[in-house]
């Protein structure tokens, strides 16, 4: 349990590489939500930082994490090698399960997992290889189908949000949720496109994201 609020830039081991993030917890945080950004964004990204302050307010800690290095970033914005390269996403979530699991203010914390875009995919398949140890998946205007075999494998309730304009990830959230077994949900936002930039659209998210956590970590 934290006893008091929490906010530090941290370092998470992985493959070698320290992967950088930021650690909020509130004073007795309910649990923790991990963050899996989407292709060609990072632990800045203002819509996940969105999502995650309604977290907080909502008695979540968050960890918004840079699943890629530096470099990797550079390489990636020519190449677009590391985004879709979920096996490595997931197993740099996984590495951050560890580190929380051995952080005494978060060693006790349930994990929920907060994946956009292809992130959503690393999300899930962290989620199918950990069932005892992730609670929670939400996923916005993911890419859920990129969890491929995992998605039968998944045992945490589902939450997949997906704007009601995002026509073709809309179709690929639909045919994915119909190979996930586990408790699901698939919520559209009417009007919304891949990014959520309309009025309300993300507080909607965060909502129910928030809703979604509420009930199941």
């Amino acid at each position: 349990m934290v006893s008091a609020s929490v906010s530090l830039s941290v370092t998470v081991p992985s493959d070698g590489a320290g992967l950088l993030g930021d650690l909020d917890l509130p004073a007795a945080a309910r649990g923790v939500v991990l963050f899996a950004h989407g292709s060609g964004s990072s632990r800045l990204s203002p819509r996940n930082r969105a999502v995650a302050a309604a977290l907080r307010g909502t008695g979540f800690g968050t960890l918004l994490l840079d699943l890629l290095t530096e470099e990797e970033e550079r390489e990636d914005a020519v190449t677009d090698r590391h985004r879709f390269d979920i096996g490595l996403l997931a197993r740099r979530l996984a590495h951050a399960l560890d580190w929380l699991e051995r952080r005494p203010d978060t060693a006790d914390l349930p994990v929920g997992l907060f994946g956009a875009s292809t992130g959503a995919g690393a999300a899930l398949v962290t989620a199918a290889e950990h069932p005892r140890r992730v609670s929670a998946v939400v996923s916005r205007g993911g890419r859920p189908d990129l969890a491929g075999d995992a998605l039968e494998r998944v045992a945490c309730p589902v939450l997949l949000v997906v704007g009601g304009d995002d026509e073709t990830v809309l179709g690929l959230n639909r045919e994915a949720a119909g190979r996930l077994s586990a408790a699901h949900r698939v919520h559209v936002v009417p009007g919304a496109t891949h990014l959520f930039p309309e009025p309300g659209a993300l507080e909607q998210v965060a909502g129910l994201a928030a809703d979604w956590f509420r009930g199941h970590l």
